[in-house]
């Protein structure tokens, strides 16, 4: 495993594994696309509007396609990975599930 297969767990306060951060506690946070559609880990969504990456001095198209995402527990904020920029946060209000 390499660096990027761990995973910061803001609950336990401990680096895990990649696929066993602890998902959203039940009852907790719903986090809905630009369009109202309710997002869960491992969903598939599309830029609304291009977005300037702070730091990366990148712009990020309409219409790009972002795999795998992860909810980060904030109503409004999706963690996910991209080519080329890593540690990646996306808000909700930009993308709209596929």
């Amino acid at each position: 495993m390499s660096d990027e297969d761990f995973v910061y767990d803001e609950t336990t306060g401990e680096w895990v594994p990649g696929g066993s951060a602890s998902p959203a506690p039940s009852g907790g946070v719903e986090v809905r696309d630009a369009v109202g559609n309710l997002l869960a880990d491992g969903d598939q969504v599309t830029l609304i509007k291009d977005l300037k990456v702070k730091g990366a001095g990148q712009t990020l198209k309409r219409g790009t396609l972002i795999k795998s995402i992860r909810l980060t527990g904030d109503e409004q904020e999706i963690d996910c990975r991209y080519e080329g920029i890593k540690g990646l946060v996306l808000r909700a209000e930009f993308v709209r599930k596929r």
